[in-house]
């Protein structure tokens, strides 16, 4: 929001919509209604600045009794242990076709996801019998195979 990237702020807020949705499927209980009901607060504060009517709505059907507007509330704060990343998931392709992800932990060394990258059934496949001419690592995005043969 700060830099201006709108594009950016509404695909995050279209994910956590979607999280939502798939956690809508699942079944009832008290504490999944609790974190359901927290989500769509958040979801809330989040699309006023960018949709102000559809969150002042929102809001008047999440909290009738409130009183208050969206603009009047808080911004939420994230919890700095819920942000931290325990591993990635990076692409492994062969000759620039995507052949599997492997899950690895963030800044691990090139060499390190390279064999985790080689270990992985679908690429270990694709590679059989052919000779690696380059290997190429984008640290927590990607990794490729350059093969002949």
């Amino acid at each position: 929001m700060e830099s201006f990237a709108f594009n950016v702020a509404v695909a995050r807020v279209h994910e956590l919509a979607n999280a939502i949705a798939e956690h809508d499927q699942a079944p009832p209980s008290a504490s999944l209604d609790l974190a359901r009901r927290e989500a769509m607060e958040v979801l809330t504060r989040l699309i006023a600045p960018m949709m102000p009517h559809l969150a002042e709505e929102l809001h008047a059907r999440l909290d009738p009794q409130s009183g208050k507007l969206v603009a009047e509330l808080p911004w939420p704060e994230a919890a700095q242990e819920w942000l931290t990343v325990d591993t990635v998931t990076i692409a492994v392709q062969v000759m620039g076709r995507l052949r599997g992800t492997i899950a690895a932990p963030p800044d691990a060394a090139a060499a390190e996801v390279i064999e985790m990258a080689e270990r992985e059934p679908n690429v270990a496949r694709a590679l059989h019998g052919k000779r690696i001419v380059k290997r190429i690592h984008v640290p927590n995005r990607i990794v490729n195979f350059v093969v002949t043969g």
